[in-house]
């Protein structure tokens, strides 16, 4: 576990305060995870990047212009400067064999090509060790290892595994007649969807030097911690996302000490009750339609899921965040947002200490 890098002077506060959270406990205030420009870089314009570069950029310059941004923010609170080295949505079917493409004129969107066209004659589904995807990411952490070693971590890739891997390899609109049609073809493609998980999540970590695992939000833990999803859940009812995805999910929970699961957009709340009744799961982080108007909006949901023994994510401006401090819970509550300059980020921190 490191306890200090170059952008986070504050990191074992940090670190205390994460544990405190995972341990239903605060140190002076909830977790708090702020961005701004660091003082003298308000007129930096960081490089960003897209998935096109993720996947065919020079590695040295990806993690050098990560390095430099990096260097012009001020990580407040608990936010945690990290690298996310993702190759797009759907990287982990492309490691199974899937190809990539990018919609011209758009370098930030892709998607892969679904290849199984009937269950039972499929290819069992597995990451090869030789797919040049899988190498590129692995050379990604590996090298990023070196880089920036001391500097800042790197989040874990983007885990959309389970159902959500067999829609990507098979299409959705086909996968949701497959459900009917054989579901017991869909029984054993679990099975071959669940065994890619920990093959995912221990290389990775080994080629990565990671301790720490996390991925989106800033979100943190010194043991292992990530995000699970299966976005696949909008459209399928409780009783299937009872058989193949819960225990999907909850398997995926045992590699991961700490688990939050992104829960997305309003057709997912129908699958509410088997969430919150996981033990697995620790913190819901719902993604709200634009016309749902934010977490602030939805103060009456986030404060139930809370009563039921589960942390919430939410996001917002400064001012949404404190009017949504007066009704949520400090030690079920992770609050992220941005700051136009470093006095304004650090002036909300002291707030959340003040009035908590």
């Amino acid at each position: 576990m490191k306890t200090e890098l170059l952008f986070k002077p504050d990191m074992k506060e940090a670190i205390e305060r994460w544990d405190a959270y995972y341990q239903g406990e605060i140190i002076r205030r909830p977790i708090v995870c702020i961005s701004a420009p660091k003082k003298g870089s308000e007129d930096y314009k960081p490089h960003g990047g897209s998935y096109y570069d993720q996947v065919h950029e020079d590695i040295d310059v990806l993690l050098n212009r990560a390095l430099e941004d990096a260097s012009h923010t001020f990580y407040g609170g608990d936010l945690i400067p990290a690298y996310y080295p993702s190759l797009g949505p759907d990287e982990v079917a492309c490691y199974c064999g899937a190809k990539l493409e990018f919609q011209e004129g758009s370098l930030h969107t892709n998607w892969c090509v679904p290849f199984v066209q009937d269950w039972a004659t499929a290819e069992p589904l597995e990451i090869r060790d030789d797919n040049p995807y899988w190498q590129r990411i692995l050379a990604i952490y590996r090298r990023g290892a070196e880089l920036l070693d001391g500097k800042m971590l790197m989040y874990h890739l983007d885990l959309h595994t389970n159902m959500d891997l067999l829609a990507a390899v098979r299409g959705t609109q086909n996968l949701c007649m497959d459900l009917i049609d054989c579901p017991e073809l869909i029984d054993e493609a679990m099975k071959q969807s669940r065994a890619i998980f920990p093959k995912l999540w221990k290389e990775i970590a080994k080629a990565g030097n990671m301790d720490e695992n996390g991925y989106w939000f800033g979100t943190y833990g010194a043991k292992g911690t990530a995000i699970l999803q299966c976005d696949f859940g909008a459209v399928i009812g409780p009783d299937m996302f009872k058989r193949w995805v819960l225990p999907a999910l909850e398997e995926e929970a045992e590699y991961v000490d700490r688990v939050l699961y992104h829960w997305d957009g309003p057709e997912t709340l129908r699958h509410k009750a088997a969430l919150t009744e996981s033990p697995k799961i620790h913190t819901l982080a719902y993604v709200p339609l634009p016309s749902e108007g934010g977490h602030v909006n939805l103060l009456p949901m986030l404060r139930e899921l809370q009563d039921l023994g589960k942390g919430v994510y939410v996001s917002g401006t400064p001012e949404e965040l404190k009017r949504m401090h007066k009704v949520l819970d400090p030690t079920k509550t992770v609050y992220n947002t941005s700051a136009k300059t470093q006095d304004e980020a650090e002036a909300l921190l002291e707030w959340f200490e003040k009035n908590t």
